[in-house]
């Protein structure tokens, strides 16, 4: 699954230089994170950094968008292949 940054965020600027996908932006109001490109560091790290900085624990899983392991490293080698 993605993840996603609650109206809870603080715009630190912490998340977005972590994530190794490019998938966090600061929005109109706070970060968001884009779920085309959010592997949750699969294939990266063994955890998600965003979730590993943020200081007020405002990154969790996106309720809309599930997606298995398997296929979040599917996904990775997609995006490693178009970079």
């Amino acid at each position: 699954m993605a993840l996603l940054i609650t109206d809870e965020c603080i715009n630190c600027d912490v998340c977005e230089p972590e994530c190794p996908n490019g998938a966090i932006s600061q929005g109109e109001e706070i970060y968001e994170i884009n779920p085309d490109k959010c592997t949750e560091c699969v294939g990266h790290y063994d955890t998600a950094q965003c979730v590993e900085v943020c200081p007020i624990d405002c990154i969790i899983p996106h309720p809309g968008i599930r997606e298995s392991r398997d296929e979040l490293m599917r996904k990775y080698e997609r995006l490693a292949a178009q970079s």
